[in-house]
């Protein structure tokens, strides 16, 4: 990191923060979605139910070998290739003709989230002066509670995944 971004490290966190209640708001969505999936791709509530089982899985074979790939890639890349990843599986979840292209759009999606969730908490510890790092670390903990309660019944799926 520049010594810009040491300095000040609010810009980066709060981009972090962003992508994390995107990443979360997304999956708490679409379990509130799960009937309107069903009804319009015609499928049964066990195989709508692996648009959450996909993601959670993909979520958490991530969360842990991230710790590897943080040793491997800059932050800053880690932050591009993640972000990329939830907008594309965003896109193509919005514009899915059929339930396998909703799933694999779900998949793209964990992927972001799962190099976003742990990289948030080593950039705290990276960045943040130790006498302000238990603030941020709240206001983290506020984010993602909050990620959930935005997520209710009047979202349609469509627009938020």
């Amino acid at each position: 990191m520049n010594t810009e971004q040491q300095r000040n490290p609010k810009p980066m966190i709060a981009l972090l923060m962003i992508a994390a209640f995107v990443g979360l708001f997304g999956e708490t969505a679409m379990n509130m979605a799960m009937t309107d999936v069903m009804r319009d791709f015609g499928i049964s509530a066990p195989s709508a139910q692996w648009l959450t089982t996909g993601y959670l899985l993909v979520l958490g074979i991530l969360v842990p070998i991230s710790a590897l790939i943080i040793q491997w890639i800059s932050t800053r890349w880690i932050i591009i290739i993640a972000i990329s990843f939830s907008i594309v599986g965003s896109i193509i979840g919005a514009l899915a003709p059929t339930f396998s292209i909703l799933l694999l759009s779900r998949v793209i999606q964990a992927v972001g989230t799962g190099l976003i969730l742990p990289l948030m908490i080593n950039v705290i510890f990276m960045v943040v002066p130790f006498a302000k790092r238990s603030a941020t670390m709240g206001i983290m903990g506020m984010v993602i509670t909050c990620s959930s309660n935005w997520a209710n019944n009047r979202w349609h799926y469509r627009r938020y995944i």
